[in-house]
């Protein structure tokens, strides 16, 4: 397993549940399952010696009860633009295989049920943020400011995408996926939206 690796960006999600999300507080979901798209955006990235900067990842996740209490679906979806070298270092890190952060997620998968490689579009506007997973998915959603104008934030959630970052909480003005058996679509619900850091440890 490297340990020569990290990786700096953004990310931001959305899913089924109500805002914002109790999952992240390890609580039961506002609908009884959860239905969830991410994308995550590399600034900067360096897997041993392979360049990863500037690509795109995204990721849905299907959760049918509490997500602590029950396996996940996920299908993994690669940027169409990476090389093989990238895409396989890719794969290794958001798979768990090399460690780091999604690796503490993997008890709580059940089945993979696919890795794609599609043209992943990821769009940071002002309060708005904006993912699309070739034809079979699309988010969209808005940060959401308290009375002062500032973002909304949630800092050290139990379970969540982006540790050692505040969270914004935002909500989507769209959640749109079909692929691998699974189909949604939602708006006006949960968003959240972060800076991250993963290495390999």
């Amino acid at each position: 397993m490297p340990d020569n690796w990290k990786l700096t960006g953004t990310y931001f999600e959305a899913c089924s549940c109500d805002v914002a999300c109790p999952c992240t507080f390890l609580s039961a979901h506002t609908s009884g399952d959860c239905s969830v798209l991410v994308g995550w955006h590399i600034e900067n990235g360096k897997f041993t010696n392979v360049n990863l900067d500037g690509l795109n990842v995204a990721l849905a996740l299907y959760s049918p009860g509490h997500m602590l209490e029950v396996k996940w679906r996920v299908a993994l979806y690669l940027d169409e633009t990476a090389s093989e070298e990238q895409k396989n270092a890719l794969t290794q890190i958001f798979t768990g295989q090399a460690g780091g952060h999604m690796a503490n997620l993997v008890p709580f998968i059940g089945e993979v049920i696919g890795i794609t490689n599609v043209p992943i579009e990821y769009e940071t506007n002002g309060k708005n943020r904006r993912l699309k997973i070739g034809d079979v998915g699309e988010t969209e959603v808005e940060a959401i400011q308290n009375s002062d104008g500032a973002d909304v934030t949630i800092n050290n959630p139990p379970l969540g995408l982006a540790p050692g970052y505040p969270v914004g909480v935002a909500k989507s003005k769209k959640l749109r996926y079909k692929d691998y058996g699974l189909e949604w679509e939602i708006s006006g619900k949960n968003g959240f939206y972060s800076p991250f850091t993963y290495q390999g440890n």
